[in-house]
């Protein structure tokens, strides 16, 4: 049987991991093309960003496979908003 409250925190647990991973990525592509090392910035981002993630949905699993999807559905919550507010403003032309 499925705990409603451990479904609700594996939720919001995806969203807070969507948008540190998918933020994590925008800030590291503003800080790592206008750096000397770029390559250090990307791979140390990715690497870090995706250990994170992963230890992230292993513990919101904890035994527990129905987790899994629920916190995968806010984790691309997360990504579509975090695409939404970090899109490049549209420029007006007439």
């Amino acid at each position: 049987m499925t705990d409603p409250l451990g479904l609700v925190l594996a939720l919001v647990t995806g969203i807070s991991l969507g948008a540190m991973f998918f933020g994590g990525l925008w800030w590291t592509v503003q800080k790592g093309v206008s750096s000397k090392q770029p390559a250090l910035w990307f791979l140390g981002s990715l690497l870090l960003r995706t250990w994170l993630t992963l230890a992230g949905f292993y513990f919101v699993a904890r035994g527990n496979w129905v987790r899994l999807p629920v916190c995968l559905v806010g984790f691309v919550a997360a990504r579509l908003i975090v695409t939404r507010y970090t899109r490049p403003e549209a420029s007006h032309a007439h």
